[in-house]
């Protein structure tokens, strides 16, 4: 049956914050035959916190209830018509590994996301994104169970309610769905996606003036792991915030006022998204320091666990900085970790 790895087990290697928590039951999933009787255990003792890669999660208590840990594994191509392939994977896949996988095989689409961390399951939870891709485009289905009562369902792209940094699985009539594999639409012919100038200058940089998309995924590699800490180095959850979506006005008043605060397309025709990383930046906290919690020194979005923070005191200072940020631009910033 599903693996009870204990009563009070420790979390910290669990989540990328390193933060010490520990839970009532923690259960591990590694086989789809093991399902029934882990949502027996679920529903036997609620509520349940469904734990991929802990890279989108802080924690500021013990959780209650059960935890699920999900290590489903597995990766296959199920069908390939013309240049297009359907490729599926299961939820425990670690997401970067899945990514080097797929181009590996000659499998295009998701080069702009390597080195994301997390697994494939919470892919589409997060809607995750980077250098002008999302997940959306790619994603064709998911196949899913309902903890309360165990009913499976498979969802296609468009029933999942993709946004920016969400989906319908991170709001109340959709939270109660644990993801069991994601399948993918990815393509034999590159069509690269070099939006960003970070990615053309590094591949510049690089020397490389025909990129494969294997170009990208090293180029894209090359810029997380300089900007970005390490988590095994740093405890961290990558950005904390999302980038803000706002109104073209706010933003053309912000712009008189700071000429060089960066703009960007929006989720919609009528709106533009702004640089949370800038704002912040801007407001001072950048390499700031508070104890063990703290801001890291190369990235103003990045939230760092020096070693020994709690954390309700990374969250406290996450607070402090939407505030400030609020008082000098007024404008209202997101976290993207789930919060315990």
């Amino acid at each position: 049956m599903a693996l009870i790895v204990g009563r009070a087990a420790s979390l910290k290697s669990l989540n990328s914050f390193g933060i010490e928590a520990r839970a009532e039951r923690l259960v591990e999933l590694r086989e789809s035959a093991d399902l029934p009787a882990a949502l027996d255990l679920l529903r036997a003792h609620p509520p349940t916190l469904i734990l991929g890669g802990g890279s989108n999660l802080l924690f500021t208590r013990d959780p209650p209830g059960t935890v699920l840990r999900v290590s489903l594994s597995g990766r296959r191509v199920l069908r390939e018509v013309g240049s297009q392939t359907l490729v599926e994977a299961a939820a425990g896949e670690n997401w970067h590994a899945f990514v080097g996988w797929t181009l590996e095989r000659g499998l295009y689409g998701l080069e702009n996301l390597s080195l994301i961390p997390g697994s494939v399951g919470a892919s589409p939870i997060q809607n995750i994104g980077a250098y002008g891709v999302e997940i959306r485009e790619c994603v064709d289905s998911l196949d899913a169970v309902s903890l309360p009562d165990g009913a499976a369902r498979r969802f296609d792209g468009a029933d999942c309610a993709f946004g920016y940094r969400d989906s319908l699985f991170k709001h109340p009539d959709g939270s109660g769905w644990l993801i069991t594999a994601v399948r993918f639409r990815l393509s034999r012919q590159p069509r690269l996606r070099l939006d960003y100038g970070e990615v053309r200058d590094e591949l510049r940089a690089l020397g490389i003036v025909a990129p494969t998309p294997t170009d990208v995924a090293r180029a894209v590699c090359a810029i997380r792991r300089r900007k970005l800490p390490d988590p095994a180095s740093i405890g961290n959850a990558g950005s904390f915030f999302k980038n803000p979506v706002v109104d073209p006005g706010l933003a053309e008043r912000l712009r008189a006022t700071h000429p060089g605060m960066p703009v960007h397309p929006g989720t919609s025709p009528a709106t533009v998204k702004l640089s949370a990383a800038w704002l912040i930046d801007r407001c001072g906290w950048k390499g700031y320091r508070d104890g063990d919690a703290g801001v890291h020194e190369r990235h103003a979005l990045v939230l760092v666990n020096h070693g020994h923070a709690s954390g309700a005191q990374i969250l406290a200072l996450a607070e402090r900085i939407r505030e400030s940020v609020r008082q000098r631009f007024g404008v209202e910033l997101e976290r993207e970790p789930v919060v315990v």
